[in-house]
């Protein structure tokens, strides 16, 4: 699903985002509701951040990327963690892009996404290459997460995935 966020375009640096878990939902400009197996995922636009709610008979796990006022908690490039049954994995990088790569790059992005059933993206008016997109999947009893937040005038996409999926049980000797 692409859409247009109808918004002012604030969070414009990469370096502000901020990660953090276990955050209340947000208030969201564009909203996807997903089923994906037995985990009910949504995934949210907050403008160029994101976040992600994901329940599941086992439990339940937000995750947020944005512009958080007062945050202490920079955007890590790893974070491995244990939610109750679940093991939670993020990583994130940010690709700096020449203006001609960006736009290609940008145009890719949002064709993936846009038409793809588990797909969100917003772009921003003003600017063709502002967004930022996500793409879900469960796979072998994981749901996964992609997410891309664009900052053309700085020529940087912040590049996430996350993984959350059971813990598994050590093997017996």
């Amino acid at each position: 699903m692409l859409t247009t966020l109808q918004t002012a375009y604030s969070d414009t640096r990469a370096a502000d985002l901020a990660w953090a878990l276990g955050r209340e939902p947000l208030p969201a400009l564009a909203v996807l509701d997903l089923r994906l197996g037995d985990a009910t995922l949504q995934m949210r636009l907050l403008g160029a951040s994101h976040q992600v709610l994901l329940e599941e008979e086992r439990g339940s796990c937000s995750e947020t990327v944005a512009c958080i006022p007062g945050s202490r908690t920079p955007l890590p490039l790893g974070v491995a963690k244990r939610l109750g049954d679940w093991e939670y994995e993020f990583a994130a990088r940010v690709e700096t892009l020449s203006e001609g790569s960006f736009a290609g790059r940008a145009q890719e992005l949002l064709a993936l996404v846009a038409d793809h059933p588990h797909g969100l993206a917003g772009t921003f008016p003003g600017s063709p290459h502002a967004f930022t997109a996500m793409l879900a999947q469960r796979t072998e009893g994981q749901v996964r997460w992609r997410t891309w937040h664009a900052y053309p005038q700085e020529g940087q996409l912040v590049v996430t995935r996350t993984r959350v999926g059971v813990r598994m049980a050590a093997p017996a000797l």
